[in-house]
């Protein structure tokens, strides 16, 4: 329990698998870069941490009682990435699982933060680089279940329970274990972000449609391995890639949507303006990745032809707040009233301080969500279209 930021990662990770295999030349290219952390996924860790111990109160409380959690809860409140909202989205994690299970016909057998090997996949000498870490496995007569709690907010990062392959590789080492003791035929596949609206993304299949999965896998991996795997640059596929900065395919293919357009007519049409806005989408983000791997190498010493390190923009600041402010009331040359600003902190921050709770009970009446600017997004986005355009139910609406 709770060593989520220390345990080892696959060279075929179940977390990587939507890379690797669309892209099985990238497992021998990042296998020498270091790996990378953020805030996010620091913060993640730790409601991660926190989703696992509700889990497992909820199924086993003598392994895990309520009163180990409010002791957990006291240290992880020390952290300074907590957030009270954790305390919200893990039940709505732990919510899931509990509405899950009590459709069934009897309690299932749950399995929380569970490493599953799926090491018969892969190839000859590689054995022991499958495996992968499901939050939540449970099974119970004919049916298996994977649920996966993610913790990311951004609408971008949606993902989908659909053939998702994180998850079948779960589903693939839990069965290996699980087909002694359970005929399991069918798989029930579930992503659960709560800091989304509509975080709940749901997939059913046959264990057939798994085993079958589980080839394609191997196929993939020893691909991978070949030496001869090639690349297949991508949005997705590359964003966390340890190599993507230096990838050169990736390099090449960004450079030729950039500038390898072809003749230019006098006006392109909708359908063209679709077509390279998806074509050209990785540009900047490669241009990011590139600029930001330049500077660490020019800090480093390292020469980038035409390039170099300088210092940025600098902005000036106190050395003493307190003193400079009371010198100054203190000279006269200015009222101490006009030194100071009396602003209420945003909603977000009077919420984060009082718990979404208790803001809710005492002011939600008076909160209300504004529709936000229009933005673009895929086809493949969730979210409803919206037009500028008045319709007729509108416009009768209006004139009532």
């Amino acid at each position: 329990m709770g060593g989520h930021a220390e345990r080892d990662h696959a060279l075929f990770s179940a977390s990587g698998a939507h890379r690797w295999l669309e892209c099985p030349g990238s497992i021998l290219l990042e296998k020498d870069f270091p790996d990378t952390s953020s805030n996010a996924a620091a913060e993640g860790t730790l409601a991660h941490e926190l989703a696992e111990m509700k889990a497992v109160n909820y199924f086993y409380p003598a392994v895990i009682s309520k009163k180990k959690i409010t002791y957990a809860v006291k240290k992880m409140k020390e952290n300074e990435l907590w957030d009270d909202e954790m305390l919200v989205h893990t039940d709505t994690y732990v919510d899931y699982i509990r509405d899950v299970s009590m459709k069934l016909p009897s309690q299932p057998r749950m399995d929380a933060e569970h490493k599953w090997d799926y090491g018969k996949y892969m190839p000859p000498g590689y054995e022991a680089e499958g495996f992968g870490t499901a939050d939540c496995t449970m099974v119970q007569g004919e049916k298996l279940f994977v649920i996966d709690f993610k913790y990311g907010k951004s609408p971008d990062g949606r993902v989908s329970a659909e053939h998702n392959p994180q998850l079948m590789l779960y589903a693939l080492g839990a069965y290996e274990v699980y087909k002694l003791l359970y005929p399991i035929k069918e798989v029930h596949l579930a992503i659960v972000q709560p800091r989304l609206n509509d975080g709940i993304s749901e997939w059913e299949c046959s264990i057939n449609d798994i085993l079958e999965f589980g080839e394609h896998v191997r196929e993939r991996a020893t691909l991978a391995v070949s030496g001869n795997a090639g690349y297949s640059p991508g949005v997705k596929t590359c964003k966390y890639c340890r190599a993507r900065a230096v990838c050169r395919a990736r390099s090449d293919h960004n450079v030729k949507q950039a500038f390898t357009l072809g003749e230019m007519p006098p006006l392109i049409t909708n359908e063209e303006v679709g077509e390279r806005l998806l074509a050209m989408r990785d540009v900047v983000k490669y241009q990011k990745d590139l600029q930001d791997y330049a500077l660490k190498e020019c800090l480093a010493g390292k020469e980038v032809q035409g390039w170099k390190a300088v210092e940025g923009k600098g902005k000036r600041d106190w050395t003493d707040q307190d003193a400079a402010l009371s010198k100054l009331t203190k000279s006269g040359v200015i009222e101490e009233e006009v030194l100071w600003e009396k602003v209420p902190l945003t909603l977000a921050q009077i919420e984060k301080a009082v718990g979404a709770k208790d803001f809710h009970d005492a002011v939600g009446e008076f909160v209300v969500k504004k529709a936000g600017a229009p933005t673009l997004a895929e086809e493949s986005d969730k979210r409803k279209a919206i037009t500028n355009k008045v319709t007729a139910e509108e416009a009768f609406k209006e004139e009532k």
